[in-house]
C-alpha cells in the first residue's frame, strides 16, 4: 500500500465504504481538510459536508452527516452518523426532505430550529453530491 490510503467509512449501520485511495478532503468543523499519504496523524470532528477522494484519475465524493475523522500516514478511518456515496443518494428523496424542512422553518414559533436548518442542510449538500456523480 506504498503511497496509498486506506480510506475507511463507518456509520453505526455498518461499513460503507474501504477502498485504497490517493487523496482525501474532508468537511471538518473547523474548515475543509485534505489528505495524503504520509500525513501527520491527528483527529478531528466533521460536520455535514462532502468527501472527496481520488483514486487514479477518478474521483469520487461521499455525503457525511456530522462525525469524526481519524488520519494517520497511510489510513483515514471516517465516524459518522451516516454517509453515501453519491451514486446510492435518492435526489428526490433529499428534494421532499428539504421541502419539508422549509416548511416546518416557514412555521418558525412552532419548530425546533436548530433540527430544521440542520435537515435542510443535510438535504442540500446530500444534493450537491448526487449531482457530482
Amino acid at each position: 500500500m506504498e503511497n496509498k490510503l486506506l480510506l475507511e467509512v463507518v456509520t453505526p449501520y455498518g461499513l460503507v465504504l474501504s477502498e485504497e485511495v490517493d487523496e482525501v478532503v474532508c468537511a471538518g468543523s473547523e474548515g475543509e481538510f485534505g489528505v495524503l499519504p504520509g500525513h501527520v496523524p491527528f483527529f478531528t470532528t466533521l460536520k455535514i459536508g462532502m468527501l472527496t477522494y481520488k483514486k487514479g484519475n477518478a474521483t469520487r465524493y461521499v455525503f457525511v452527516n456530522w462525525g469524526y475523522a481519524e488520519v494517520e500516514p497511510d489510513k483515514v478511518r471516517i465516524l459518522a452518523d451516516s454517509a453515501e456515496k453519491s451514486e446510492d443518494i435518492d435526489v428526490e428523496r433529499a428534494k421532499a426532505a428539504m421541502k419539508r424542512a422549509e416548511e416546518r422553518l416557514k412555521q418558525a414559533a412552532d419548530v425546533d430550529f436548530t433540527r430544521a436548518t440542520s435537515s435542510v442542510e443535510r438535504s442540500v449538500t446530500r444534493i450537491q453530491v448526487a449531482e457530482r456523480r
